[in-house]
């Protein structure tokens, strides 16, 4: 499609899209073809070359080839690539706008919450699984329509100055970990990255295909709607978002953040990623599955998405409050107080107009599963990254996998998909992952759990959830995110592993080591790790690593944003000892 049939598209009537649903809106626009095309420039004109898709795809693979972490063998455990060897670190003022730096490592304890250290058990030590968690990366399409930004002055959710940056962020964590060599703890070859959720941002297709594509390797263009300008709350002219193109003194630039020319532009650019050198597997979260993370989708939400209208701001501070109080009691899981402030709006001032683009619209959890099935996402394997036809045939989103010899991996499927941002474990999934921990203690096997919701934040299901695990010793630890802030505790007879997103500082991943001690004893090492980056950053620099790092550092000075992410000492790099089972 070139450009100016591009501005032209016709979309179906709004009245069909309000018969056939959020599922069958994503049908009609043909949406599918989002996932079809030859590069992952989601809304940009088809371009007739030779398969520039496969060319991105071949100088991935290339990538990966030749990445440290493709070995077999294991080597000298080193800190190198991660926190224990440095750490990205706040400097200046902290009442103003703070750049970054190196700072010194965070050291590795050792929490002997449920069971003690004994001696010599480095020298007895065998590794049974190493691997890397990705949690909350949060591929955020800033121009969609259905974005609440404007809610910003309840929740620092809602919009984030940096969230421009997020696919740039992203590969070059992925960069980080085609670099480590091993294991930072016991020095064995990583085998594997998993996800836990919110990976994408609005249940977007477009940002679908921009992880996809970056966990993969290829090309990503991260822009939607008109492909030569972008379209957003950043070139508003409203001061409660940061302009960084506009001499208007914003909210933000009174706090010192800075006008950078060209931001705009550099962040709807191309950015090509290696994609992972590992395999790597996926676990779906209440941002992937919902609109803004708490709505059940239907014809409304979905005509909207791909539509030319952009809510900017709200008639008063008044109306915010009430939006976000029913996002945060679970009180409107339909967004009809939502919907009602859209409409009312629909020919006021306040709602910009901007280019429909059909690559917005939402999907299904079929279509989530068809998307990791597709060859074309393959990268480094498995196909399905997890899903598999059994996920096709059911309808859902949990699995099981194969971490190592003797260690399985159970991924669920916390999100309520009737709506809201509570998780939830229905009794289907719930009577079959005791089916599942049933068969893996028969084996002898040890289990791995992996979420997005902790268990702290699965009100329906989370009681029952946690004593079905206490009753089954051989589930080591209970991995997840959704939180945004790193976190570990101890739950009886397993270990809950919560890590910090990867949109909100301090933006971070975690490789853990499971082994044997040869003393009665298991170890789970669990190291934080940022991406790779510089720590410092230059407002002149605009290339794709200048803005990963910009993205951290924009991060940091978020308004509003919580301090405390980071975790205590104890939630970061840790040897977390336990009794086998």
């Amino acid at each position: 499609m070139d450009r100016s049939s591009r501005r032209q598209t016709r979309l179906p009537h709004r009245r069909t899209l309000l018969t056939i649903g959020a599922a069958g809106a994503a049908s009609a626009l043909g949406a599918g073809t989002v996932f079809n095309s030859g590069s992952a420039s989601a809304g940009q004109p088809h371009r007739a070359a030779a398969s520039p898709g496969a060319s991105a795809r071949a100088r991935a693979a290339r990538a990966r080839a030749q990445a440290p972490v493709t070995r077999n063998e294991p080597v000298e455990p080193s800190p190198e690539g991660t926190t224990l060897a440095r750490v990205s670190t706040p400097r200046g003022n902290p009442d103003g706008y703070r750049r970054l730096g190196d700072g010194p490592g965070w050291k590795r304890l050792i929490r002997t919450d449920l069971a003690q250290a004994r001696a010599g058990r480095t020298e007895k030590r065998r590794t049974l699984a190493s691997f890397v968690q990705f949690t909350d990366l949060h591929m955020v399409d800033v121009q969609h329509p259905l974005r609440y930004e404007y809610l910003r002055t309840e929740t620092t959710s809602a919009w984030r100055p940096q969230e421009a940056l997020s696919v740039a962020g992203a590969v070059s964590l992925i960069e980080r970990v085609n670099r480590l060599r091993g294991g930072p703890a016991t020095g064995e070859p990583l085998s594997f990255v998993v996800t836990t959720g919110d990976n994408t941002d609005n249940n977007c297709r477009a940002e679908l295909d921009w992880f996809l594509t970056a966990m993969t390797g290829g090309r990503i263009t991260p822009n939607t709607g008109d492909v030569d300008a972008y379209e957003g709350v950043q070139n508003s002219a409203l001061k409660i978002y940061w302009q960084p193109e506009d001499e208007l003194r914003d909210d933000d630039k009174a706090l010192g953040f800075p006008r950078i020319d060209g931001y705009l532009k550099a962040s709807i650019r191309e950015v090509n990623s290696p994609g992972l050198a590992l395999p790597w597997y996926s676990t779906s979260g209440n941002h992937d599955s919902l609109p803004g993370g708490c709505y059940a989708g239907d014809g409304f939400f979905a005509d909207f998405a791909v539509g030319g209208r952009k809510l900017m701001e709200l008639d008063s501070q008044a109306e915010a409050a009430r939006l976000w109080s029913t996002v945060e009691d679970g009180g409107d899981p339909k967004g009809e107080q939502l919907k009602e402030a859209l409409r009312s709006r629909m020919d006021s001032r306040r709602m910009r107009r901007v280019t429909a683009d059909l690559g917005r619209a939402p999907f299904t959890r079929k279509d989530w599963v068809r998307a990791h099935m597709r060859k074309r996402y393959k990268g480094a394997g498995p196909v399905g990254h997890g899903y598999t036809e059994a996920n096709l045939a059911e309808d859902r989103l949990y699995y099981t996998f194969r971490v190592a010899e003797g260690v399985t991996g159970i991924s669920l499927d916390t999100t309520r998909h009737d709506g809201g941002y509570p998780g939830s474990v229905g009794d289907a999934q719930y009577a079959w992952l005791e089916r599942r921990l049933k068969e893996e203690h028969d084996k002898g096997t040890y289990v791995l759990l992996f979420s997005h919701h902790t268990s702290t934040t699965i009100p329906d299901g989370g009681d029952r959830l946690m004593s079905l695990l206490n009753r089954n010793p051989h589930v080591v630890a209970w991995i997840n995110g959704h939180s945004h802030k790193n976190r570990i505790r101890p739950r009886r007879t397993f270990w809950e592993v919560s890590t910090a997103s990867h949109i909100d500082f301090p933006q971070l991943a975690r490789t853990l080591e499971l082994t044997d001690n040869g003393d009665g004893t298991l170890s789970l090492f669990a190291t934080l790790i940022e991406s790779s980056a510089p720590a410092r950053t230059d407002f002149h620099d605009l290339s794709q690593t200048g803005l990963a790092s910009l993205y951290r550092e924009l991060a940091l000075n978020s308004p509003g944003a919580r301090q405390d992410l980071g975790g205590e000492p104890d939630d970061r790099n840790v040897e977390l000892l336990l009794p086998k089972p």
